[in-house]
């Protein structure tokens, strides 16, 4: 069998789960010449880690910050991915000069999956998302397949919010601009609220949160886990699902991109409870 290689690119990436899944992936799939592996890749490194790339490699996941920066650096973008403009899946066709990069995305369909284990499966009224990064631009996408063009977004700074807006008017969604400091206020009125903040950010958020929310929760980080704002938001009512669900459905869509084959959803979902102390979902 011939061996093919995969990654998790990012900086930081040493706590990526990404190999668990993948790894648990290759397993199952019997593809025992596989392997996964989480590098640590700078912005500026990404470029001349492209370069280096043979024919021995299938595919790369992308984590913060390399989402948006891959995009130039690529032969081709799909369709979804140049619409979100954020990349978080790359594959390797050939090798030399016939190689060929192909960015996709991947992070809008475990949203929405993630999302649907809680029942949100289509219809939905309103939405909130919390932060305005890459995984920002992808939560408006899969809220907007949900049913919620509209969304609120709070973020810290309007001024850094081109990116998005951008984003936002190539997919005909309006997402609504807030002030993050008003979202404790606001964001328990939401069907829906999906944090794209890293770990702790929204630890002020968690703090000042009133009771009585009712909607469900999404927050992308899973570590610490459950998160202030996860183990808040159900402690005033709310449902959680937690980040690491989106974590696992963007994979399996990626080991389908990267492999060719059926990925096995229920041999990575068992992997990843093996490492991840359970919590109420």
């Amino acid at each position: 069998m011939t061996s093919r290689r995969a990654a998790v690119l990012g900086h930081p990436v040493a706590h990526s789960l990404s190999p668990v899944l993948h790894r648990a992936a290759y397993q199952a799939l019997g593809l025992d010449a596989w392997r996964y592996d989480a590098l640590d890749v700078t912005e500026e490194q990404l470029a001349g880690f492209l370069r280096g790339l043979d024919r021995s490699w299938a595919g790369l996941s992308l984590t913060m910050p390399l989402k948006q920066t891959v995009i130039p650096l690529l032969d081709h973008v799909e369709p979804l991915a140049q619409v979100v403009g954020a990349v978080n899946t790359v594959l390797v066709q050939g090798a030399g000069a016939g190689r060929m990069l192909t960015g996709a995305n991947t992070d809008v369909h475990g949203l929405v999956a993630a999302l649907g284990e809680a029942g949100v499966t289509g219809g939905l009224r309103s939405a909130a998302v919390v932060g305005a990064g890459a995984t920002a631009a992808s939560t408006l996408a899969a809220l907007a397949q949900l049913g919620c063009p509209t969304p609120r977004v709070y973020l810290r700074s309007q001024a850094r919010a081109g990116g998005l807006l951008r984003a936002a008017h190539r997919m005909g969604v309006e997402p609504r601009l807030c002030r993050l400091e008003d979202a404790s206020a606001e964001v328990g009125r939401a069907d829906v609220v999906v944090s794209t903040l890293p770990a702790h950010a929204a630890d002020p958020l968690a703090a000042a949160l009133p009771a009585g929310v009712d909607g469900v929760l999404l927050d992308v980080s899973y570590d610490p886990r459950p998160t202030a704002l996860s183990a808040a938001w159900q402690a005033r009512g709310g449902r959680v699902v937690g980040g690491e669900r989106m974590l696992l459905h963007q994979a399996v869509e990626q080991v389908r991109l990267m492999t060719g084959r059926t990925a096995p959803l229920a041999a990575m979902d068992a992997a990843l409870d093996g490492v991840l102390a359970p919590v109420t979902r």
